[in-house]
C-alpha cells in the first residue's frame, strides 16, 4: 500500500506543480481573481504532497530509545497538518481575494485565456483524480465511500483523493464565474467565484482535520481483525476468558495489539508463556501489520476491580476539577 500510496501522491505533485505554475501566469495576465484563487489552490496543493510524502518518509524511521514504538504517527500529524494549510493558507486568502475583487471589481481581460487554462487543468486534475480513485477503490472493497473514508488508516490516499475532488470543483467554479462575468457584464461574479471557491476547500479541509484527528489521537484495529485476535483466544484451552482486547494503529501499517487473559489456575508458568507465545504468532501471522502483541495474565475478578479502581480515580479526577473551577468562579 505505501508503493500505491506514493504513486498516488506524485502524480498529484507532478500535475499541481504544472498546473498551479499555468494558473499564476493566466491570473496575472488577465487579472482574474478567482483565476488567482485556483493558483493559490494548487500551490497549497503541491506544498500538501511534499509534506505527506516528507510524513511518509519520517514514518518509516524504526524505533529508537526515544520513541520505543517507532515514528508511524508522524504520517497522521503530517497530514493534519496539510488539513490546517487547506484551511488557512487555501481557503483563508481565496476567500480574502474574493472580497477584495467584491468590494472593487474591475474587468477581467482576455478571458479566453482563462479558460484554456481552466480547461487543461481540469484534464490534468482528472487524471490524478482518476489516479487516486482507483487507488482508494483497491482498498474500499463493497464499502461505502463514507465508511471507507471514516474506516481508513492511511490518510494519503484519502486525503490526495479529497484534493483532486475539491480541485474540480473549484475549477467548475472559476469556469462558472468567468463566464457569468463575461456574458453580463458583472465584474463581481468572478470575485464571488473566488469566494465560492474558499468555502469549497474550508469544507474539504474540515473534513479532512476530522479524519486526521481520530488517526492522530489513536483509533482501533478493524473489526475483522479484532474478531479474529478474539477467535484465535477462544480456541485457546488453557484460556478461561478473555478480560479485555485493545487494538490501536500507530500507523497505517502498524497495529499494537494489548490482550488482558485469566487461564486456568492449574497451569504452570511454563504452559502459560507457551500460549502466550503461540497466541501471539498466530496473531502476527493471520496479520503483517501487527506487530507488537502484549498479553497480561490476570484473573477476571481482579481485572474487574482495577476497572473499578480506574474509574473511581478518573471520577475523582473529574470531581476534584469541578471544585476548582466552582471556586475559581466563586472568587
Amino acid at each position: 500500500m505505501a508503493h500505491g500510496s506514493k504513486k498516488v501522491i506524485y502524480a498529484a505533485l507532478a500535475g499541481n506543480t504544472l498546473i498551479s505554475i499555468t494558473k499564476f501566469a493566466a491570473a496575472l495576465y488577465t487579472g482574474s481573481s478567482a483565476m488567482l484563487s485556483e493558483g493559490i489552490h494548487s500551490l497549497v496543493d503541491t506544498g500538501n504532497q511534499g509534506l505527506l510524502l516528507y510524513g511518509m518518509k519520517k514514518a518509516a524511521k524504526p524505533a529508537d530509545e526515544r520513541h520505543p514504538f517507532g515514528y508511524g504517527v508522524e504520517l497522521y500529524f503530517w497530514a493534519f497538518v496539510v488539513a490546517i494549510l487547506i484551511f488557512a493558507v487555501g481557503s483563508g486568502v481565496s476567500i480574502y481575494e474574493g472580497i477584495q475583487k467584491l468590494l472593487h471589481p474591475h474587468p477581467v481581460s482576455n478571458p479566453m485565456v482563462n479558460f484554456i487554462v481552466l480547461g487543461l487543468a481540469f484534464v490534468f486534475e482528472a487524471g490524478a483524480w482518476i489516479v487516486a480513485l482507483r487507488e482508494f477503490n483497491q482498498t474500499r472493497g463493497t464499502r461505502s465511500y463514507l465508511l471507507a473514508v471514516r474506516q481508513s488508516k492511511d490518510p494519503t490516499v484519502f486525503t490526495v483523493l479529497f484534493e483532486d475532488s475539491a480541485a474540480m470543483l473549484g475549477l467548475l467554479i472559476a469556469f462558472a464565474g468567468l463566464v457569468a462575468a463575461e456574458m453580463t457584464g458583472i465584474e463581481w461574479f468572478d470575485g464571488a467565484a473566488s469566494v465560492a471557491i474558499g468555502v469549497v476547500l474550508a469544507g474539504t479541509a474540515i473534513l479532512l482535520a476530522y479524519e486526521t484527528k481520530g488517526l492522530l489521537i489513536g483509533e482501533s484495529a478493524a473489526p475483522e481483525l479484532i474478531a479474529t485476535v478474539e477467535t484465535l483466544i477462544t480456541q485457546e484451552d488453557a484460556v478461561i476468558g478473555l478480560n479485555e482486547l485493545r487494538t490501536m494503529h500507530l500507523g497505517p501499517h502498524d497495529v499494537l495489539v494489548a490482550i488482558s487473559l485469566d487461564f486456568r489456575d492449574n497451569l504452570t508458568a511454563a504452559e502459560v508463556e507457551e500460549t502466550t507465545s503461540r497466541l501471539e504468532e498466530m496473531i502476527k501471522t493471520r496479520y503483517a501489520d501487527v506487530r507488537r502483541v502484549f498479553i497480561e495474565a490476570q484473573s477476571g475478578a481482579r481485572h474487574r476491580q482495577a476497572l473499578e479502581r480506574d474509574a473511581m480515580a478518573i471520577k475523582s479526577g473529574a470531581d476534584a476539577e469541578d471544585g476548582e473551577a466552582g471556586i475559581l468562579a466563586a472568587h
